[in-house]
């Protein structure tokens, strides 16, 4: 088995997108600086999150545990605003009931909406924190189209590289990448990622190339460091089959990507949470799809920074 970016012809659509069913979509409030990004999922579906950072922000994690009753979720929200911004979830929530979908119990569905959160409030106006009607609209903007990337969504008001000082901060953001892996039954599964990259350190690609001119071996930082309360937010998917034990090796790999692109990463002021999504019935080798969700991940980390820098420019 082997790795290769989507092809086109392939895979037309080389995001997290890119895995058939994962729709999402975007809340931007470019004045605040803060915003909500929505995934949402097929069904069925199994979901994992580990989480790794010293300061996170989150909701209804546990249940997604392992030897948890509830395997299937419907709806993923990534969001601005600190601890304030997990009412998002709330409207989520609102629509999805709406819609019928949720857990079925005797009363009614009861819809799953797991969240996690970055600090943004450097960013902009701190008292700009997305709420439920926010988070009702990312879900309606919610599509197949190519994830758009950048200062949109969750990243809006992301920032990057503060632990060197404030003069070093810079833009971090929403960005997005799939991979194909070609399996030894002549058929092909995908893996898609998107991140909301807001890390206290610095940003580099798998290649280890700078994207916000720090040294791949950070060292204690010359002077005074920035505020630092940060976080990095992935989500990982396939279209593979895969049972919710093993999918945490996916969610490992993830996280391998973060510390592989983010120096340092996993520190005490970040709250990095990575997502991973079994949503399909694809044959692929499990150990190939971890390397794929590691590849996935830090292409997506690195399209966040070339996405804000391009932005900025």
């Amino acid at each position: 088995m082997r790795l290769r970016a989507a092809a086109p012809e392939a895979i037309p659509r080389m995001t997290l997108t890119s895995v058939p069913g994962i729709r999402v979509g975007h809340w931007t409030d470019p004045v605040g600086r803060t915003g909500v990004t929505v995934v949402t999922l097929p069904e069925p579906n199994r979901v994992v999150a580990e989480v790794r950072g010293a300061a996170p922000g989150s909701r209804e994690l546990a249940l997604l545990a392992p030897g948890m009753r509830i395997e299937e979720i419907q709806a993923i929200v990534l969001t601005g605003g600190s601890a304030f911004g997990l009412a998002a979830a709330d409207g989520v929530v609102r629509a999805l009931e709406a819609e019928g979908r949720g857990h079925e119990t005797p009363r009614g569905p009861v819809p799953i909406v797991p969240a996690a959160v970055i600090y943004d409030l450097l960013a902009g106006d701190p008292a700009a924190r997305p709420g439920p009607n926010d988070g009702a609209a990312a879900y309606a903007a919610a599509g197949d189209a190519p994830v758009p990337m950048g200062a949109v969504g969750a990243g809006t008001g992301a920032l990057v590289a503060g632990w060197r000082g404030t003069e070093n901060m810079q833009a971090g953001g929403v960005g997005s990448a799939s991979i194909s892996v070609e399996n030894t039954v002549g058929g092909q599964a995908v893996v898609g990622a998107l991140a909301v990259v807001n890390a206290v350190g610095d940003v580099f690609t798998l290649d280890g190339v700078a994207l916000t001119g720090g040294s791949p071996r950070p060292g204690p930082p010359a002077g005074p460091p920035a505020p630092l309360e940060n976080t990095t937010l992935v989500v990982v998917a396939t279209d593979t089959r895969i049972d919710r034990n093993d999918l945490l090796r996916l969610a490992v790999r993830a996280q391998d990507a973060i510390a592989a692109c983010i120096r340092p990463g996993h520190t005490r002021y970040d709250g990095d949470v990575a997502f991973a999504v079994s949503c399909g019935e694809a044959v692929a080798d499990l150990d190939a799809v971890g390397e794929a969700a590691f590849v996935a991940v830090g292409d997506a980390i690195a399209a966040a920074l070339t996405a804000a820098t391009e932005e900025e420019g």
